[in-house]
């Protein structure tokens, strides 16, 4: 009986812990994506700062920990590259919080006319 207890408690903590990664890399794969697809479709006429105004927009939405200040916008002819790096809490266990470590790079060439 002690033993049945004893697999239950640890499979409730194995399931607790992977629903709290599959959360935050769920936010983070979503935002990446959204940068990305930003990115490829910005054109020509959209400036860096409007870029910017954007992807914080969309860290917002995906309750990203992305900042004006950990987030770098580049602009080389037509690459356009997009860095940033931010920690998210993630409770493995109930009462202990761990800051998991997250990086963003995004690397996108837009073609001439689009």
């Amino acid at each position: 009986m002690i033993k049945t207890i004893i697999k239950l408690a640890l499979a409730a903590f194995v399931a607790h812990a992977a629903w709290q990664m599959f959360v935050v890399y769920s936010a983070h794969y979503r935002f990446q994506d959204a940068v990305l697809s930003t990115t490829q479709f910005r054109g020509h006429t959209t400036s860096d700062a409007q870029l910017r105004d954007r992807i914080l927009e969309l860290a917002k939405q995906f309750d990203v920990p992305v900042t004006d200040e950990n987030l770098t916008i580049t602009r080389s002819e037509n690459h356009t590259i997009v860095e940033s790096s931010y920690t998210r809490p993630v409770s493995f266990f109930p009462g202990s919080v761990y800051q998991w470590p997250f990086t963003v790079k995004v690397d996108t060439f837009v073609l001439p006319g689009s």
